[in-house]
């Protein structure tokens, strides 16, 4: 029952008028999608996202297999621009890409029950083929950069064959990164080519210029972990969710801009993100080109941040518009309270244009705090719509609601002040701490799980703090709401199938704003019954002094996890005594002659 929390508004954003910048419109001018996607692209590019499309589809196909099916898809679309009436020209560009994908021979020996997917109806077919995607796989051998005189002759010689095999490359490792950030990439990498092939030592140019591979292959990750996010808030919590977000982001990015483009935006980046989510990659690129026109078409209205990016070519400009900082708030912007508390007419507002009203409070606190999580604000809109719903039902609204804003900055405040704790504790005892911090919580809240996923939960937690912590103070709540959300999703995304406890499943179907705040507040899980003890879960060897550091840092943080397991009711001073115990242990025993012997008698 999920649909039935999801934050009931923002319903301007789904109306027709803003889909996508009138694109459901724009396409009714069209009978051949193909046709007019080609005529958008152009030939390059379309043949780019061809092959991007079937690499992630068909990650065990060789280029020159793939760059057959591509050339059959660009040979239709030719046909479709001369005739858009051809059979064939009226089909979505989806139904073109998998029937072309199952009509390659002997799909089922090399692909197993993923040809299955064939017998089914669109749009249960593509469903069927995106869960076969497989993120990172191993059956895929390390890529080896060529040697650089190598690359400079093929990049001289045949340059659309050296790109098209770049993106081949990334796509088939990445099928869940969408094709805009892959283009980005590809024209990163030509213009380190353009730069270091006329110099002398060309391997350092590219190494110097931040192209070498593993920078590469990083930055694909990481932009494919905040794409797999965005996609999961769409798919999970439903498109109100997912714009309710992207309009408290882009109002705090853009907070000159009037409401009525703010929305207009916000409706186009949510359709678009379902095509790219939905692997339709033709249709992605082309749409995300377009919101950029639109965005670079109205530098004035947006922000002049918007200047440089717009200046750059055009597969460039998405990137650059996605990572360009926030703009300056305007000046003298009027206090809300006036408006949403003390205005007598209130309730008579909020009952005439529900959405509409808070709509506009989420753009309008949005732009005020841009040092906010969207999950801050938009839990601060949740309470003020429940606070309107209670009150307005009341004699006296306006005493009611007289607290609103007390409320909110109460919330407000203990959520800084987490932060705050938390960022001081890393900053004060550093990394090593700090991870024995979040295991000791987190194994006490979820003890079911292994010790090998409780120690890559604080790992990830940790690497949270690393990177916010960092940050000017300002930009750390947000920097921190946003990645641990995207921790828990995974989290809960596991739990999915493998239930932990009645707490953890409680958390993960709150609403997508409440998440993390559910999980930091989460206690002991009183349930759990220890398993019957286990004497190798603490048999210790001489492994324990002669094994490499970092081995013997993660083997002692299994021996806290293990240890919680066995007593989740453990204060945090016999937990000290303990590894106090234990270090002094390791320490002794490590300098004696014997030390298997050491150990057993300790």
């Amino acid at each position: 029952m999920k649909w039935l929390t999801l934050i009931s508004f923002i319903f301007l954003l789904s109306s027709a008028g803003s889909r996508n910048l009138h694109r459901a419109a724009r396409d009714a001018d069209h009978k051949s999608q193909i046709a007019h996607r080609y005529n958008d692209l152009k030939e390059e590019t379309f043949k780019a996202v061809a092959m991007i499309t079937f690499a992630q589809y068909l990650q065990k196909c060789s280029y020159d297999g793939l760059s057959k099916l591509v050339k059959d898809v660009v040979d239709l679309a030719h046909k479709c621009v001369a005739n858009e009436d051809a059979p064939e020209c009226t089909k979505s560009l989806p139904s073109i890409f998998l029937d072309r994908i199952c009509q390659v021979d002997q799909l089922r020996d090399s692909y197993g029950e993923m040809a299955d997917c064939c017998g089914k109806a669109d749009p249960e077919r593509n469903e069927c083929f995106l869960s076969f995607k497989v993120h990172q796989p191993d059956f895929i051998p390390p890529y080896q950069r060529p040697a650089a005189d190598v690359i400079c002759t093929q990049y001289q010689d045949n340059r659309v064959a050296l790109l098209g095999n770049f993106v081949y490359t990334v796509a088939r490792r990445n099928p869940f990164l969408h094709a805009p950030a892959i283009l980005g990439l590809a024209a990163e990498y030509e213009n380190a080519l353009k730069s270091c092939c006329p110099e002398s030592d060309v391997g350092a140019c590219l190494d110097e210029k931040v192209q070498h591979l593993s920078v590469i292959k990083e930055r694909a990750k990481l932009i494919g972990v905040h794409q797999q996010h965005e996609c999961q808030v769409l798919q999970n919590f439903g498109a109100r969710t997912f714009e309710a977000n992207k309009l408290a982001r882009l109002s705090q990015k853009y907070p000159k801009a009037p409401f009525s483009e703010i929305v207009k935006v916000v409706g186009g980046v949510k359709d678009t993100y379902a095509e790219c989510c939905e692997g339709d990659m033709v249709d992605c690129v082309d749409d995300w080109s377009e919101l950029v026109n639109y965005l670079c078409s109205k530098q004035d209205v947006f922000s002049s941040k918007l200047k440089l990016c717009c200046e750059k070519p055009v597969v460039e400009r998405t990137k650059c518009i996605m990572e360009a900082d926030f703009d300056e708030k305007p000046d003298n912007l009027p206090s809300l309270v006036e408006k949403y508390v003390q205005d007598k007419e209130v309730c008579k507002s909020y009952e005439a244009g529900h959405d509409a009203f808070l709509s506009e409070f989420v753009y309008e606190y949005s732009r005020r705090h841009p040092e906010f999580s969207t999950q801050l604000i938009l839990r601060i809109t949740k309470g003020y719509e429940t606070l309107l719903d209670k009150c307005c039902k009341t004699d006296n609204p306006a005493e009611c609601y007289g607290n609103a804003v007390e409320e909110a900055n109460k919330h407000v405040k203990e959520t800084q002040e987490l932060v705050k704790t938390n960022c001081d504790l890393y900053n004060t005892h550093g990394e090593g701490d700090f991870l024995k911090g979040i295991l000791i919580r987190y194994t006490k809240k979820m003890p079911q799980v292994s010790t090998d996923t409780l120690l890559e939960i604080g790992k990830k937690m940790t690497a949270v703090g690393t990177k916010c912590c960092s940050l000017p103070e300002e930009k750390r709540l947000s920097c921190s709401e946003y990645y641990l959300s995207i921790v828990i999703e995974k989290m809960c995304k596991k739990q999915e199938s493998t239930p932990i406890n009645d707490q953890v499943s409680h958390c993960c179907n709150e609403l997508y704003s409440y998440k993390r705040p559910c999980f930091t507040s989460m206690g002991v899980d009183t349930k759990y019954v220890p398993p019957p003890f286990d004497p190798m879960m603490f048999n210790f060897d001489d492994k324990l002094c002669s094994a490499p550091p970092a081995e013997r840092e993660e083997n002692q943080l299994k021996l806290l996890i293990n240890l919680i397991k066995r007593k989740p009711q453990m204060t945090e001073e016999q937990i000290k005594t303990i590894a106090g115990g234990f270090t002094a242990m390791v320490d002794k025993c490590c300098k004696a002659a014997d030390v298997d012997t050491c150990l057993g008698e300790e």
